[in-house]
């Protein structure tokens, strides 16, 4: 984050606490989540609802700890968790575009997503001293792509070895996304004070936006736990998944401002003071990772669960779902230029053997 904005953001700080504690209401004994509903299947006809179109067909291979893909023109960039490595796909080969400095690969920590803005490669990078979000000038061009020196566009932002959040992602008003865990400190979800268990919404140089929900403040939404995907619909409408604890997974609808409940409600809590999920499931399901929204689709990468699920945005209570255990775990999906659909496998980053994937699936109309 700049200097000027972390300047506002301390002279904020009071009138900050009181809003956002006003938006989070008190705290209080955790509320027990309710038995989920099973999510029917949506009914053929469902506006804008697209399905992957066949068997994916692999892209590139060798990777090792992918997390993120962004996509400079038609050219895709990858991020390698613990070797900090920013990779360029040529071809189905790939080739080191940079590293990126200062990184503290640990646990879930390390090189996590990417996005590209108007001739910026952004990374989400684990330091030691926390999370940051950088850019760098993308020097080059496609085959021949570097990285120019490191700009910080957002610190402070806490790091553990595990809950780091990591998605970045440029929304229709061209402001950036960035979600952000608790890194291990539920606590910091409720906390007005923390950027841990966030989503965050800054400039692309990192200063915060006139019309955020407090002033000199860049959380868009609270009470997080480890917030992952980010997409938005043909309507405006923010998605996001999350990793719940031991209970529920979530899809939510992200509005400005709102609260959503960690660490007192996991999953459907039924608090008004607090936004429930439009969907929740069982850990061992899903583990919602990245997501794409496409024509209607909410298209979701499912670590635990091994599978890509599909819930249409006009009808998010319901969800198809894809692949089931074929391809391991899955780590991010992604749009690409030419409308087909990439998924990142992420079977290397617990010491599995082997390498993993990005896979290419074309999209047809559910």
């Amino acid at each position: 984050m700049t200097t000027a904005t972390r300047g506002r953001r301390a002279g904020a700080a009071a009138g900050l606490a009181l809003a956002l504690i006003a938006l989070a209401g008190c705290t209080g004994e955790r509320t027990a989540s309710p038995a989920a509903t099973p999510a029917s299947t949506p009914t053929a006809g469902t506006p804008g609802f697209v399905v992957p179109d066949g068997e994916p067909e692999v892209v590139a291979s060798g990777f090792t700890t992918p997390w993120s893909v962004a996509f400079v023109g038609d050219t895709a960039l990858v991020s390698q968790r613990d070797t900090g490595e920013i990779l360029e796909i040529v071809g189905d080969d790939t080739r080191v575009v940079g590293e990126v400095p200062d990184l503290a690969a640990r646990g879930e920590g390390g090189l996590l997503g990417l996005a590209h803005d108007d001739g910026f490669l952004y990374a989400y990078v684990t330091t030691p001293d926390g999370n940051r979000v950088s850019r760098f000038a993308l020097e080059g061009s496609a085959g021949s792509f570097a990285l120019g020196a490191a700009q910080t566009v957002v610190d402070g932002i806490p790091s553990a070895n595990t809950h780091n959040g990591g998605r970045l992602a440029f929304g229709p008003d061209g402001m950036l996304y960035v979600t952000a865990g608790d890194a291990g400190d539920p606590d910091a979800a409720q906390d007005p004070e923390s950027l841990g268990g966030k989503i965050l919404r800054v400039t692309p140089e990192g200063d915060v936006p006139a019309d955020n929900p407090l002033v000199g403040s860049p959380v868009w939404s609270m009470g997080h736990r480890n917030p992952q995907g980010l997409g938005w619909d043909a309507e405006g409408t923010l998605f996001s998944s999350e990793f719940g604890q031991n209970t529920w997974d979530e899809l939510n609808v992200i509005e400005p401002g709102a609260n959503y409940g960690w660490p007192e409600v996991e999953g459907t809590g039924g608090d008004d003071r607090f936004v429930d999920p439009v969907q929740q499931w069982a850990p061992v399901d899903a583990s919602p990772s990245g997501l794409a929204v496409v024509d209607g689709s909410v298209l979701i990468a499912n670590l635990r669960g091994q599978r890509l699920r599909v819930v249409p945005a006009a009808d998010p209570t319901s969800a198809r779902e894809f692949f089931v255990g074929e391809f391991g775990r899955l780590r991010d999906a992604v749009l690409a230029p030419d409308g087909s659909l990439w998924i990142v496998t992420s079977n290397t980053d617990r010491g599995g053997g082997g390498d993993d994937a990005v896979l290419r699936v074309p999209l047809t109309a559910g």
